[in-house]
């Protein structure tokens, strides 16, 4: 990827106070009301959506990851979410070449994850363009990254809490930590993670409605911003989430919902903005 960074810096060095400044602002504007935030998985180059996190259960939406990225950007997408699933499963990037034609093709902030799990990739990421990066699997089993990564970019960092049956999936979903959600939450919290992003597996990629109610229960558990992902079906899963707001649920990642067109990114963002919350 290209390295997009000020005139004069080293594409691995750390954030800069002024840098560290901007991301805090930017990311308190983006979290002022709920927000959507569209996805791309990536899977040998393609845009995809797996089933129930099953990677011989992909569905191929598209070849052009760039035009995907540029539609979400014109229907309104502040943020847009890339999932690296080969790079997840291998635990070092795979899709870099897709990743840099979305960086090309929108200006809007993109948060890169799968398979950064050494801060070398983590620093690369975001000198190939990243304006958030989400850390999955080296969240749970390496803390020190983790605080390590959000000293270097302080609040540009976004930990992914992904869940199957009450426990935590790592490694591209096919191991389980024996952590608890909320002593993920702790580590979270203690290393400076600016939000977590929570899928519920079971529930990713299938279209079968959102447990809103739950997501708030970790929301509050957690005691840092949520992310929810998973199950997305219709406009009223966006409204219950966005209900959760006060608890702590400020957005939601949307995939296949978007594809298949069960609703627009810009009607789901016009929800998203609403002001009254129950």
């Amino acid at each position: 990827m290209n390295p997009v960074v000020p005139k004069g810096e080293s594409v691995t060095s750390p954030c800069t106070p002024a840098h560290a400044s901007q991301a805090s602002r930017s990311l308190k504007k983006l979290f002022e009301n709920f927000t959507v935030i569209p996805s791309i998985d990536l899977k040998d180059g393609q845009v995809v959506r797996l089933l129930r996190g099953d990677m011989n259960r992909a569905t191929v939406y598209g070849a052009e990851p760039g035009q995907t990225a540029r539609r979400f950007e014109q229907e309104g997408a502040a943020l847009i979410h890339i999932v690296d699933l080969d790079g997840a499963i291998a635990g070092a990037p795979r899709n870099i070449e897709a990743i840099a034609k979305i960086r090309a093709a929108v200006k809007c902030a993109i948060d890169v994850s799968g398979g950064l799990r050494t801060i070398e990739a983590i620093r690369a990421a975001f000198a190939g363009g990243a304006d958030r990066v989400s850390i999955g699997s080296a969240a749970i089993v390496d803390p020190d990254l983790v605080r390590r990564a959000c000293g270097e970019f302080p609040g540009m960092i976004f930990g992914s809490i992904d869940i199957r049956q009450g426990r935590l999936a790592v490694k591209g979903w096919v191991e389980t930590s024996r952590l608890t959600v909320a002593e993920a939450g702790e580590r979270f919290r203690a290393a400076g993670i600016a939000a977590a992003i929570v899928t519920d597996i079971s529930r990713d990629g299938a279209q079968v409605g959102v447990d809103a109610a739950r997501m708030g229960e970790i929301a509050k558990a957690v005691r840092i911003p949520v992310i929810a992902s998973g199950g997305v079906a219709s406009l009223d899963d966006i409204g219950a989430l966005r209900t959760r707001f006060g608890a702590g649920v400020v957005g939601v990642v949307v995939g296949r919902a978007l594809y298949e067109g069960n609703f627009s990114l810009s009607d789901a963002l016009a929800l998203a903005k609403r002001t009254q919350y129950s």
